[in-house]
Parts: C-alpha cells; sequence; structure tokens
C-alpha cells in the first residue's frame, strides 16, 4: 500500500489517478468486478475513499475508465491478428480464422471479459454524464475500428453486415465468460450433480460456436 500526500499539482493529481487505475486494474486479476470494492481499493492505493472519490465519480467510474483502456488494447491485439489473414485464402477459412481470433484474444483478455459482462448492470449504473460520454466515445471508436476489422478480414460481409455482427459479438464475449466461471456453490452443484453437466459451460468451445453463429447471419445470403 502506499501512503499519498496532498496532490498540489495537475501532474501529482495524474500520478494519483493513475496509481487507482493501476491498483483497480491489479485487483481484477484476483477478485471478479463485483467483489472490487471502494473500500478495499482506497486501502490498497494509501488514500481515504473521500479521497479517490475526488478523482472519480465511484467505483464504477474507476472500472469503466480501465474497460476503456481494454477494450482498446484488445482492438490492437485484433489488429496484428487481422492482419496475418491470408486475403486468397476462401471465405469459409477466412471466417474461421477470424472467429478463432476473436476468441483467443477475448481469451487472453479475462479482464476485459469480466468487464463486458458488468458493463450495463454494474459499470453504467454509479457515474456522472461526464463519465458516461468519455466512456462512450472510446467505445464508439473502439467499435469503429472492429468493424473496419471485421470488413477487412471479410470484405464479403459489408460494412453493415459488420456493424451487425460486432456489437453482439462483444456482449457474448461477456455473457459466456461469465457462466463459464461460476461461483464456488454454483461449482460443487456441478459436481454433486452429473446430470447438469449440460448446463455447465466452457468458455472458448461456446463462444466460438456462438460466434460462428452470429456471423453466418450477419454475411450476405449469398456469402453464407
Amino acid at each position: 500500500m502506499t501512503t499519498f500526500q496532498r496532490a498540489r499539482s495537475e501532474e501529482q493529481r495524474a500520478v494519483r489517478r493513475q496509481a487507482i487505475l493501476a491498483t483497480a486494474a491489479e485487483m481484477l486479476t484476483e477478485l471478479p468486478v463485483n467483489d472490487v470494492s471502494l473500500n478495499e481499493l482506497s486501502r490498497r492505493v494509501g488514500l481515504a475513499k473521500s479521497n479517490v472519490l475526488k478523482y472519480f465519480d465511484s467505483r464504477e467510474a474507476v472500472l469503466l475508465e480501465l474497460s476503456a483502456a481494454e477494450l482498446t488494447a484488445y482492438v490492437d491485439d485484433l489488429a496484428a491478428g487481422v492482419a496475418a489473414i491470408p486475403a486468397e485464402a476462401s471465405l469459409a477459412e477466412r471466417s474461421g480464422l477470424l472467429v478463432d481470433l476473436l476468441v483467443s484474444t477475448f481469451g487472453a483478455r479475462p479482464v476485459l471479459c469480466d468487464l463486458i459482462g458488468a458493463q450495463a448492470s454494474v459499470l453504467e449504473r454509479n457515474i456522472s454524464t461526464e463519465t458516461a460520454l468519455a466512456f462512450k466515445r472510446v467505445a464508439a471508436v473502439a467499435f469503429e475500428r472492429l468493424i473496419e476489422l471485421v470488413t477487412i478480414a471479410l470484405p464479403e460481409i459489408g460494412r453493415e453486415g459488420a456493424a451487425r455482427f460486432v456489437p453482439p459479438a462483444s456482449l457474448l464475449a461477456g455473457a459466456v465468460w461469465n457462466h463459464a466461471h461460476p461461483t464456488p456453490a454454483l461449482l460443487a452443484a456441478f459436481e454433486a450433480d452429473p446430470s447438469l453437466a449440460p448446463l455447465r459451460m466452457e468458455f472458448e468451445p461456446t463462444l466460438r460456436e456462438q460466434l460462428h453463429t452470429l456471423l453466418a447471419g450477419a454475411l450476405p445470403r449469398q456469402g453464407r
């Protein structure tokens, strides 16, 4: 835990803000979103809770800013992978490679998946309009880039098809992640009753199957 003296300059305020974000990011590697409390965040960063609230509207505002950073980094990861998809491959091959890439890049960013899963129900609840605008503007840029990347990999889909595919694909990643990482009580229930096995999800196989279905619906009929 770091103990800070009062920030007296914009530079010092920026340092405090980054320390709060870095501490929250570290907590998310240990805890699910719902277990990251403002009290524990304040304790770990070495500031009173009231001081943390001078830099962010709420716990949710901290996590939403982290979500924006994670989303931007995810798009960068995806761009590098899309560049390696061979343009001369068949539509079916490129579709499979794109879905595999989406699944692997989401799987490599568990914090992002957890944050996406909590976005509408948790992160966007206790925030100011200013915080909401800042996040949505970053998200809009990221989604435009994602649409562009999908059309680079699959020109047949067109911008309209890519725009239908990208938002639900992202939501699926968050939803499947949550269901694929159940609470200890649910894990114990699955272990106690083998007949419940069909209800248990594995992240990558489930997301891959769902994305293939979603992509097939977004492609023009002649390209399916």
